[in-house]
Order: C-alpha cells, then structure tokens, then sequence
C-alpha cells in the first residue's frame, strides 16, 4: 500500500513565502504519542501513521524519519518514489540538516508542534529555524477531520487516592522551593493528574486536551474547551479559572513581566518560551514536577491497577482458551482464524469486564512475517491466518476505570522449526532474566536494560525498542518518566513505579516474538527493590527449548503460572479452566 502525498501544494505553499523547506512532526500541542486524526498532519502529508516521525520537505527532496519499530512499516505504507526512508535516531534530523544543507537555508516550523529541547538541537544545524503561527497544513487540507470535542469525566477522589486540593497544594509547595511563580503545563496526562478528570480527545489515550497554568499559591487557571465539561459538576470546577485553548500563550505573555516560568524543556512546545520571553518573563528549564509526582503510584492507584489486572486476566485465559480450540480445528476445515477475528473475539471478552471501558492501544494482532512489524495492526488488506506453524503475537491491554493494562503472549499452535523455538526461547530468558531480578533501590532504567538482551545478544541479536515502559492510572499506555531502554534514563526506580518488560526478538518477513508482563516495584530487602507482576496470563511454553531453562527460570515459572492458576480458575468461563489448569502446569512435569 503506498500514498500519493499533497508534496506539490505543500512546496507551491513554501515556495511562496520563500521557505527552503519544512518540518511535519508526527505529534500535536500536547505532544501526545497517539495523536486525533485532526492533528495527524504527518500521516496527511506521508501516508505514514505510526506513533514516532519527522518528515522534512523540501523543494527537491521529501524525508522521513522513523526509528526502528517502523523501518518496514514506513516503507509498506509511504510512497517510496516521493520519500526516503531515514533513522530517527541513528540519523537525527539536526546532523543531516548540518551535513545535508548549506548554511542559512530557510526551514519552517509549527513552535506549538516542537519541544524546546529539539528546537535547541535544530539550531545547531546551521539553518535559519523560521516559526511560521497560520498552520500552513491547514490550507491544503481541504478534507481535515473536525477539532476533538470529547467529554470530560470525573475520577472520583476514592479511585484517585488523593483530592485534586491536597495534589496542588503539593504542587504549589515544589514551585515555592524552585523559587518559581508559574508552572506551565502542556502535557494532557498531567493536567488529567492534577484536576482528577479523565478524556475522551483521543480514543485509548483518556485525557482531555488542554492547557493550565498553576501558580506557587496551588491557584490554577485551565485552557479548555467549555464545550467539553458537560458531565463535570459545578463543585469540580469552583476553585479553577477556565478559558479558552486559544487564550493560553497570550495569557502566558500577560502574566510573564518580572516573573518565573518553570517550563519542562523536553516536553513545553517552544511557542510556549516565545509567549514569555516576549512577556518580559523568565524561563526556569526543568523537568514539570507532576511527572514525578504522578509516577510514584499511590497504594489505591496501585490496587486498582491489581483489580484491573485481576479482570483483565480472566479475559485474557477467555479468549486464549477460544483461541487455542478454535485455531487448528479451524485451520483444519479450511476457514482459519484470521488476525482481525481474534482481536475483535478478544474484545468481546474484555467488554464483559465489568469495569472496562475502553482498549488501552490499538491491539497488535500479528501472524507470521506481519509480527515482525513491532507496532503492526491488522487491516484488511494485510489480514492473515493465524495457523499451527507460525507465530501469532498478541499485544494488548485495556482501559479500566481503575487501571490501565498492557500484555503481550506469543503463541504457537503447532509445529516450529528449531531457529524459532531458539528465538523464542531466548526471549523468555531475557524476560525471566529482568522480570526476577533484585536491584538497589533508586536504579535508573537503562541499568537494568542489558538483563532483558543478554540471552540474545549471545545469539548475535538483539531489538530496536525499548525493554519496558511506565503505565499511566487508567491514563496513557506509556508514561514518562521511566524507561528500560538502552538509552539512559535519569529517573530512580522507587516502590510504587509501574511499569512493563518486554523483550522481543524480529526477523523481517519472518516472524515476531515479545513476552510483556506489567509490573510494579516493590520493596525487598532493606535497600532493595524487586518487581510484583500484575499481569496474570500464562506464558505459553510449548515452544521453548525446556533444557535449556535453570532451576531458578524454572521455579520463577512455576511459581507464577500457580498465582495466576489460583487467582482466576474461579472467574474464568467453565470451558476455558481446563485450559488454564493445563496451561499453567507446573514445568518440572514436562521435563520428565
């Protein structure tokens, strides 16, 4: 599948105001992952609609940068005779521009749609950066999508754990030992935090789009769309002043003379910076500390997260039981399960969860060669059976009023050749090798990222993402600030951090593997840290090469295939517990 873009109006549109070329980021205001279809100038212009992408266009020359989870997804989806397909990080847009373009060539860009700290990386480039205000997109998109109006929702204080007074008033004490008179914020989830409201914006990513000012006295100021807090009651919204998104920089530029800003630079769009410093304010650069804050889960969040996973398992061992009947018998009659069919089964199951509302992402359901694609999702035209010798990898999760879920099995129903059952088998080890593991307290994500790669890198392989993510509170599917990635993550790993492991292996046009539990940190010994699975699903080890499993990997999956063996035979349907019962036996017996 390949798209014809709308380049020519776009360079008719620059070549008119003079301009060398443009930046489309993949991203909106908010810097949101999953962006409303209003916002999704990059897939407009590309054809591409991953979550991470930077196109530059210019007068000669269309340039798209992606990283690795959507090298071979960026080629099946862009028109390759109009785009070449870059790195994102191997090949950052500041070092071509440097290497590519001759000094003070004139590129455009949105200063909403761009972080401070990548306009600062930018201007090393040697280019003129020339912030254009009029969106220019908007006037060759003559079929864009409306403005996201969805409605905002309460997250009642005893689902929450702490009142929206008590988290600004914290707040307001961090802002007063930075010596600051305002914290901008820009991020949805940590507006979303604050306010203890959810969204309904952007289907999975449940917060509102919005925009708030708190001041170092807890007094704050949200930019929203009115038409959005019909369901709020008048006793949320007293203490808070509201306006109009459109207000904001010029409210942060009325209020900026001989004042304090503390703006997160890695995540503030730069037009942000322009409002104040044009205000006659100053910048204090920092990380927003809500992240943090928000990060270090509260013990009622953390028992959400438990009870959403309690009923998120039950759905899963539902549908794995289907699945796993289903599978050869259809296959054998010629009518195969297909990608499609079983995440729409899967759902099925989840939506009889009593407290789920909405999936978590869009489900990565992958047979064959398409689950080398990390964020691959089945459509129509690239639909597949699901059949006993090839993979099928699953990577799922759902939004619960009291929890967010995020779980990935890779399944097999059949026969498989040995360089798949190594491949698989060396990912289990990986995930039992981090997913085990005791670590001081205060360990940084990328301390613990080569657990996760060993057993790989052993084999001479490895994978282009990261190890693990942090899981917002029936909020966003990653939430900063933790990350288990190569790169390095400055952020202490504490009880009360949620996150996931999941360690993969892809071979193009062959196969995918991944194996992702949901954790939480907890204490172990003094001074140490361990991590609590919350996801409770059985591994799937009938392709794994059990001799080459220790007695601790053994014990670690005996151990947890009991939990989750005790904890959801008595909620599954009656057809699915001999499943699970089989599913869950103990390995030292399929070793004798």
């Amino acid at each position: 599948m390949q798209h014809t873009s709308p380049l020519a109006a776009l360079r008719s549109l620059l070549k008119e105001r003079e301009l060398d070329g443009m930046l489309v980021p993949r991203t909106d205001a908010w810097q949101s992952e999953y962006c409303a279809p209003y916002d999704d100038k990059l897939e407009f212009i590309s054809g591409f609609d991953g979550s991470a992408g930077l196109a530059l266009i210019l007068a000669d020359r269309a340039l798209l940068f992606v990283d690795g989870r959507y090298q071979v997804q960026a080629r099946q989806q862009v028109n390759l005779e109009e785009f070449e397909i870059h790195h994102l990080h191997d090949e950052p847009i500041h070092l071509w521009l440097q290497e590519n373009l001759s000094v003070g060539k004139r590129i455009a860009f949105e200063p909403l749609l761009m972080v401070n700290s990548q306009y600062e990386s930018l201007r090393t480039s040697g280019c003129d950066l020339v912030a254009v205000d009029d969106d220019p997109i908007n006037k060759i998109w003559a079929t864009r999508p409306a403005i996201p109006r969805g409605l905002i929702r309460q997250m009642p204080d005893e689902i929450s754990g702490e009142s929206t007074a008590s988290k600004c008033a914290r707040v307001a004490q961090a802002l007063a030992r930075k010596g600051v008179d305002f914290l901008a914020l820009t991020l949805p989830d940590n507006i979303a935090w604050l306010l203890n409201v959810r969204g309904s914006d952007i289907p999975t990513s449940p917060v509102p789009l919005s925009f708030a000012l708190v001041k170092n006295d807890g007094a704050v100021e949200w930019f929203v769309d009115e038409a959005k807090l019909q369901q709020l009651d008048s006793s949320v919204l007293e203490s808070i002043a509201i306006h109009s998104p459109d207000a904001f920089l010029t409210r942060c530029q009325q209020l900026a003379a001989g004042k304090r800003f503390l703006l997160d630079g890695d995540n503030t769009p730069v037009a942000v910076r322009f409002a104040v410093e044009q205000g006659g304010g100053d910048i204090e650069w920092q990380p927003d500390p809500i992240t943090l804050m928000k990060a270090n889960k509260n013990d009622i969040e953390l028992e959400g997260y438990r009870s959403s996973h309690i009923q998120d398992g039950a759905a899963w061992i539902n549908f794995l039981a289907w699945l796993s009947h289903e599978v050869p018998l259809r296959e054998a009659a010629g009518n195969p399960i297909t990608e499609l069919e079983a995440q729409e089964k899967q759902l099925a199951f989840r939506q009889e969860c009593d407290n789920f509302i909405e999936q978590s992402f869009g489900t990565i359901s992958a047979a064959a060669g398409n689950a080398a694609m990390c964020h691959y999702h089945s459509a129509p035209e690239t639909n597949v059976a699901i059949t006993g010798h090839e993979f099928y990898l699953n990577d799922s999760g759902g939004q619960y009023f009291n929890g967010t879920t995020d779980a990935t099995r890779t399944l097999n129903f059949g026969q498989l050749d040995a360089q798949r059952r190594l491949h698989y088998t060396a990912v289990l080890k990986g995930f039992l090798s981090l997913i085990s593991l005791q670590f001081p307290q205060g360990t940084q994500g990328h301390q613990l990222d080569a657990f996760a790669r060993r057993p790989l890198w052993e084999l001479g392989l490895d994978y282009d993402h990261g190890t693990g993510h942090g899981v917002g509170h029936n909020m966003l599917i990653h939430e900063n600030p933790h990350r288990m990635a190569k790169k390095v993550n400055p952020w202490p790993m504490l009880p009360g951090n949620v996150l996931t492991i999941e360690p993969g292996y892809y071979l193009a046009g062959s196969h995918g593997i991944r194996i992702e539990n949901q954790v939480e940190v907890v204490a172990s010994i003094p001074g140490f840290c361990k991590f609590a699975s919350l996801t409770l699903i059985p591994i799937d080890l009938s392709a794994v090469e059990l001799p080459l499993l220790s007695e601790q990997e053994i014990a670690w999956l005996d151990d947890y295939h009991q939990l989750v063996r005790e904890t959801l035979s008595p909620l599954v349907s009656s057809t699915a517990r001999p499943w699970l019962i089989e599913a869950t036996a103990p390995v030292r017996t399929q070793r004798m």
